[in-house]
């Protein structure tokens, strides 16, 4: 799920969902819907971890190695929402300090 979210974010998601929603077409809601899908793969991939997890330690499956697989995936996935958002925070202040 978070190797999704990265591959969109790569391959010029974000940058398409701006691109859609500045040429004119209002209301389409291009870069909040990407927003919205990176954020709800950050979740499954937090879900699929923990089910995992559970799964592991209540003897339904005896993969740890899948469930490791999956906690890493949930942590990078989070690392990366962690990191966009700071990126995003960071844009903001800088135009706000612009002067007009």
């Amino acid at each position: 799920m978070s190797n999704m979210m990265i591959q969109g974010l790569s391959n010029g998601g974000v940058t398409a969902g701006i691109n859609k929603s500045s040429g004119g077409e209002a209301g389409s809601g291009g870069f909040s819907k990407v927003l919205k899908e990176a954020i709800s793969s950050v979740n499954n991939s937090q879900n699929e971890a923990d089910e995992m997890m559970t799964g592991l330690a209540s003897g339904k499956h005896a993969n740890i190695h899948e469930t490791m697989i999956a906690m890493e995936k949930a942590d990078i996935s989070f690392r990366l929402a962690t990191k966009v958002q700071g990126k995003v925070l960071e844009a903001y202040k800088e135009i706000m300090r612009i002067q007009l």
